[in-house]
This record gives C-alpha cells, sequence and structure tokens, in this order.
C-alpha cells in the first residue's frame, strides 16, 4: 500500500499562485506515476496533470503554460505550482499514484512480491479556492 498526503491548498486571489504538495509513503518503491486530478463542485474529476517515474510530463489543455508538475524521487514526493489560477481553477486537488505489479523493473530494480499487481492510490484532497 502507498500512502499519499496533499498540503498546500488555500485561498488565492485570481492571478496568483500556489505550490501543492503531496508525501508519499509505505511501499513508495512500488510508484511509477504520479498526477494531480481535481474535482470542482458538481463536476468530474478530471486530470490536471501527470508525470512517469521517467520521462516527459502531460497537462490538460486548461493548465498548460500555467502548471508546472515535479516530483522529487529521492524524497517521494510530488509538487504542482500553479500560477496564474482562474476561477475556474477552484476545486479539490488529488494527489494519485499508480503502483507498478511484483516483477517489474524500475529504475534498475526488480519490484518486489509487496508490490502485488499494482494498482491506483489516491490522497483525501487539498481544496484550492479561487476568489476574484
Amino acid at each position: 500500500q502507498v500512502q499519499l498526503v496533499e498540503s498546500g491548498g488555500g485561498l488565492v486571489q485570481a492571478g496568483g499562485s500556489l505550490r501543492l504538495s503531496c508525501a508519499a509513503s509505505g511501499n513508495t518503491i512500488c510508484i511509477s506515476a504520479m498526477g494531480w486530478y481535481r474535482q470542482a463542485p458538481g463536476k468530474v474529476r478530471e486530470l490536471v496533470a501527470r508525470i512517469p517515474r521517467e520521462g516527459s510530463t502531460a497537462y490538460a489543455d486548461s493548465v498548460k503554460g500555467r502548471f508546472t508538475i515535479s516530483r522529487d524521487n529521492a524524497k517521494n514526493e510530488l509538487y504542482l505550482q500553479m500560477t496564474s489560477l482562474k476561477l475556474e481553477d477552484t476545486a479539490v486537488y488529488y494527489c494519485h499514484t499508480t503502483t507498478a505489479p511484483a516483477g517489474t523493473v524500475v529504475d534498475g530494480d526488480l519490484l518486489p512480491d509487496r508490490c502485488g499487481f499494482g494498482m491506483d492510490h489516491w490522497g483525501k484532497g487539498t481544496l484550492v479556492t479561487v476568489s476574484s
């Protein structure tokens, strides 16, 4: 199992910036891709940004050029730098990771049995409110 805890949410004026953090614990050796999702009131949860263990990031069109996702594999942390925030960015932001299954080679290491079949993990979310 992997536990994810988000922090950094809050109230910010339109045009402002916030930095979200996500701390992962538990079977972190199993972690593969990580990402941020968000869910606004009355809307479905949507992908904001995604970052593999190595390689290129991906962003929702609505945040391209404004948000930057990054990760520190040594610290098992994920970040989302948000700038030029808009009213429509108001949402609960969730940290997500997909763990790779046992037997997968990640960073040259063969993942142990405790990684199981691999699965999705979610944090409890942090609220970002953008005001006018």
